[in-house]
């Protein structure tokens, strides 16, 4: 069975989820110096990144730690699901501070969790802003991206609402009920807006913006 470097990676952040920990926890939990699995240390330098893959050592102590067999890791491996693509993420403040970038400015050191980006599938489309209700926040010709069956809209959200009427509008979710949804601007120019959610015939959380 051969096994490629995202099912290796992916395998061991689903050994991690399975034990109730972070890669970092997972590595200090066998021993291993806490940025051993972090996403910084799964490529390398160069155009396009060089994969990195775990050393021999490292997955036999984490499978000690764990009571997971070879098999059972390959098992997970196996069944892992095409990665998510994801960048690392750190907190702007925390980016002030030494230690987070080697001499080429790539991420480096603990500390790092990372994001997702989306990964294309059905639910999604792509739209591009028209007028100037969100600016700033959003401006003419911006591009976002809109998970159309995001089930777990809540009050503050950018969204993308679609109506009844034909109308598409990218706001922020201020209200919702069990009738009605009220739609807020950025921009003060433009006031609130309540739709009954029967004129609703969809709203999807903006999940990602290129400007």
């Amino acid at each position: 069975m051969s096994l490629s470097h995202a099912q290796i990676w992916s395998a061991i952040d689903s050994l991690a989820r399975r034990e109730g920990l972070s890669a970092s926890a997972l590595a200090r939990s066998a021993g291993l110096d806490a940025t051993t699995f972090n996403p910084s240390k799964r490529f390398g330098p160069g155009r396009p990144p060089r994969p990195r893959w775990p050393s021999t050592e490292s997955l036999t102590r984490i499978l000690e730690a764990t009571g997971l067999s070879l098999g059972g890791f390959a098992a997970l491996a196996g069944d892992a699901q095409p990665p998510r693509t994801a960048v690392p993420l750190l907190g702007l403040a925390q980016a002030g501070q030494d230690g987070f970038f080697d001499d080429a400015g790539l991420p480096t050191g603990d500390g790092w969790d990372q994001t997702d980006l989306p990964q294309a599938r059905d639910s999604l489309l792509g739209l591009r802003i028209t007028g100037d209700s969100m600016v700033p926040l959003y401006r003419e010709g911006d591009r976002i991206i809109v998970d159309r069956e995001a089930t777990d809209v809540r009050r503050g959200d950018r969204v993308v609402v679609r109506t009844t009427g034909g109308e598409t509008l990218a706001k922020v979710l201020s209200v919702i009920d069990a009738d009605t949804v009220t739609l807020s601007s950025i921009n003060p120019a433009f006031p609130p807006r309540a739709l009954p959610r029967s004129e609703i015939v969809w709203m999807g959380r903006i999940l990602w913006v290129s400007q």
